[in-house]
């Protein structure tokens, strides 16, 4: 079953998506509204770690601790994810944190790292991100171009990050879960 796109869900790139910026990427919807679309790419990970971009937050960096290619908007700027120990209640949410999905929430990077010390157990840091403007992801979601799943728990920060998009797609369903044996290039088959 298709889900719509929504704040916390998984776009999942189909064999039809062929932008280099997001063939076989998966991607956390981190806004969704008539405005338009805000994500990040979850499984491309950079060779820059986050102990040297940011120090200050490499101590909650989990594996590989390396910044990842949010996408292809605002490359010069960071964004982090980060899960708590617990799922806040909506108003016991830590300051800093803004809710994404349960327990995974967007951090104020500019803020000292130690104001949310107790409340963080992981953190994703992200160079850029994706974005669409209005009825453009609803527009590439007609065309075929994406998969909208709800994320697990794991998704968000797998320690293996190049298997994520084939291991995603391996929950779905018939033709979409073969989808994930598909070679890079189907012409060297």
């Amino acid at each position: 079953m298709q889900r719509t796109p929504a704040a916390g869900r998984l776009l999942v790139a189909s064999a039809l998506l062929t932008d280099p910026n997001f063939s076989r990427t998966v991607v956390l919807l981190l806004d969704h509204d008539s405005n338009g679309s805000v994500g990040v790419v979850l499984n491309r990970p950079s060779d820059l770690s986050v102990a040297h971009a940011l120090p200050e937050w490499s101590r909650w960096a989990g594996e590989p601790g390396l910044v990842f290619h949010g996408g292809p908007v605002g490359l010069d700027s960071a964004l982090a994810l980060g899960a708590l120990s617990a799922v806040p209640a909506e108003t016991g949410q830590p300051s800093g944190w803004r809710r994404v999905s349960g327990a995974v929430g967007l951090i104020d990077l500019g803020r000292a790292p130690d104001l949310l010390d107790s409340a963080v157990c992981e953190v994703r840091v992200f160079a850029g991100h994706a974005g669409w403007g209005p009825g453009q992801l609803n527009s590439e979601l007609a065309a075929g171009a994406w998969l909208v799943l709800d994320a697990l728990p794991g998704d968000v920060f797998s320690a293996k990050p190049e298997c994520l998009w084939r291991t995603v797609l391996r929950r779905l369903p018939g033709e979409a879960a073969f989808l994930s044996t598909r070679p890079e290039d189907p012409n060297l088959n």
